[in-house]
C-alpha cells in the first residue's frame, strides 16, 4: 500500500492508505481513520500486518492510517480527540486511559466485551484477566492487544550451585537472598540511575502485600503515602535493603549497566521486565542459565496481580465512523490476529486462545502466568500522574540509598500527593486540563 507524509496538529506524521468501504452513511461514510503512536519498526510492521487483514477481511471500509512518533503522540492526543478526532485511536490501559474517559473522550465499549456473537465469543471469557485494567466505573473502555511481563529474571546456574529452588513465598526469597550473599554474589541487581527501575521493585511489593485494589487507590492518589498499608511496603522492602541484598551504587547505573553483574555471574537476580532478555542473550547468557520466575507471594491469600504494561485501541466518543471502528475492535480481539501482531511485536497476546512463539521459554512462562493472573498494574509512573510519579521514583531511589531516611521521604510523597490530584479533581470538567495534569510525562 503506498505511504505518504503529512502534518498533523504541527506533529508530523508518516500515513498509509488502504481501501475498505462502510455501509452507514455519513459525511465521513466509508472511510475508517486510524491514529497510532506505531513508528518505531516492529509495531509499524505489526499494524501494517493489521490493516492488511483488516482489509481483506471487510473490502467495504477505506483505512486511513495516521502514524505519529512516540513522543509526538503523547502531545497530540489530548488536542486531536478534542479537534479532530479519529474513528480508533491507541493508548494505554489502567489509569493511562482514564484522563480520557473522565473527560468524555473515549467511547463506552462494553457492548464488545458482553456480545458472543463473533469468533472467539465472549472477551470476558477470553480477556478475564486483563478485563480490570479497561475497566472505569463498571464499564469497558478499549481493547487490549499486546503487553509484556515483568517478574524476577534468574541466574539458573548460580541457584543449583547454591542449593537454591526458585522462591514462592516471601521468606523463600528472602533466605534466597541471604544464601546468595552469603557466597559472595550479589543477590538482586538493579540500576536505578534514571529511577523507574525502582517503581517496578515497589510496585510488586505493594501488590503483593496489599493487593491490586490497594495498589491503583494509592495510585490514583486516594491513600496517603504514610498510611499503615504503605508503611507495611517498606518493612517488605527493608527486609532487602537493609541487608545488602540490592547492587551497591546502583544510582549510579542505568537498567541496562546493571546487566553485566548478572551476566558476569557477580549478581543471581533481576526484577525487570521481558525486555532484557534479548540483551542479556546477547551479552552470552542462554536458555540453560537464564530463568523466570513470578515475582513471590507475601501476604497468603492475596490473589496474585501483575505488573503487565498493556497496549490498547479505543473509539474516541466524537469519532464519526462508529460502526466500523466497532469492527475494528473486535477484529483486534481476536485470538488469531493478536496471535500474529505479537509474533511481529515479540511480546504476548491477551486473548487466551492465542499462542505464542514456539521455543521461548520467557514468552510461554509469561504467557502462562499472564493468562492466570488476577488483574495487570500499568507501572506506576503509567498509574499516577506524572508529578506523583516523579517524585515517588526519586523518593523510591533514595530510600534505596538512604533507608535510615524513609520516614522523611514518606512524608514528603504525603505532602506531593494532595498537589498531585486535587488540581485534577477541581477541574475535571475541562478535559483539556484534566489530560494534561494526568498525562504530562
Amino acid at each position: 500500500f503506498k505511504q505518504k507524509t503529512a502534518y498533523e496538529i504541527g506533529v508530523r506524521l508518516v500515513g498509509s492508505e488502504m481501501c475498505i468501504r462502510d455501509s452507514s452513511s455519513t459525511s465521513f461514510a466509508g472511510t475508517l481513520v486510524i491514529n497510532t503512536d506505531t513508528s518505531d519498526a516492529a509495531p509499524k510492521e505489526a499494524f501494517e500486518y493489521i490493516i492488511k487483514k483488516f482489509e481483506e477481511e471487510n473490502p467495504d471500509v477505506t483505512v486511513k492510517w495516521n502514524v505519529f512518533d512516540h513522543e509526538g503522540y503523547k502531545q497530540s492526543i489530548r488536542n486531536f480527540l478534542n479537534t479532530d478526532p479519529p474513528d480508533v485511536a491507541n493508548w494505554y490501559a489502567g489509569n493511562r486511559m482514564l484522563p480520557f474517559v473522565r473527560a468524555g473522550l473515549f467511547e463506552d465499549v462494553s457492548d464488545i466485551w458482553k456480545d458472543s456473537g463473533w469468533v472467539d465469543g465472549n472477551l470476558s471469557e477470553n480477556m478475564e484477566h486483563a478485563k480490570k485494567s479497561m475497566t472505569i466505573g463498571g464499564k469497558q473502555w478499549g481493547i487490549p492487544y499486546t503487553y509484556y511481563q515483568w517478574g524476577v529474571y534468574y541466574r539458573k546456574d548460580l541457584f543449583t550451585a547454591n542449593g537454591i529452588s526458585v522462591p514462592k513465598t516471601w521468606d523463600d526469597f528472602v533466605a534466597a537472598c541471604a544464601t546468595l550473599k552469603a557466597a559472595g554474589i550479589t543477590p538482586i541487581t538493579i540500576g536505578s540511575k534514571y529511577l523507574w527501575t525502582t517503581a517496578g521493585v515497589f510496585d510488586y511489593l505493594n501488590l503483593r502485600t496489599n493487593g491490586y485494589e490497594f495498589h491503583m487507590d494509592l495510585t490514583l492518589g486516594k491513600v496517603p503515602y504514610t498510611d499503615p498499608k504503605v508503611q507495611a511496603v517498606f518493612d517488605k522492602w527493608d527486609e532487602l535493603v537493609k541487608p545488602g541484598y540490592f547492587l551497591e551504587n546502583h544510582a549510579a547505573l542505568s537498567w541496562q549497566e546493571a546487566l553485566t553483574p548478572m551476566v558476569n555471574g557477580e549478581a543471581a537476580m533481576y526484577v525487570m521486565g521481558n525486555f532484557a532478555v534479548a540483551p542479556l542473550k546477547e551479552a552470552g547468557l542462554r536458555d540453560s542459565n537464564l530463568g523466570f520466575f513470578q515475582f513471590p507471594e507475601i501476604t497468603p491469600g492475596i490473589p496474585m496481580a501483575e505488573e503487565a504494561p498493556t497496549d490498547t485501541v479505543h473509539i474516541p466518543s466524537k469519532a464519526k465512523n462508529k460502526t466500523d471502528a466497532k469492527r475494528f475492535l473486535i477484529f483486534m480481539s481476536r485470538a488469531d490476529v493478536q496471535e500474529e501482531i505479537n509474533k511481529i511485536l515479540g511480546q504476548l497476546p491477551i486473548n487466551k486462545n492465542s499462542s505464542v512463539k514456539k521455543g521461548d521459554p520467557f514468552l510461554k512462562a509469561g504467557l502462562n502466568m499472564l493468562n492466570n493472573a488476577y488483574a495487570m498494574a500499568q507501572f506506576y509512573d503509567r498509574d499516577a500522574p506524572a508529578q506523583m510519579a516523579s517524585e515517588g521514583m526519586k523518593g523510591f531511589q533514595e530510600y534505596m540509598s538512604n533507608p535510615d531516611r524513609r520516614q522523611k521521604i514518606l512524608e514528603r510523597l504525603e505532602k506531593v500527593r494532595p498537589v498531585s490530584y486535587t488540581h485534577l479533581r477541581a477541574h475535571e470538567t475541562d478535559s483539556y486540563l484534566v489530560c494534561r495534569l494526568l498525562l504530562e510525562k
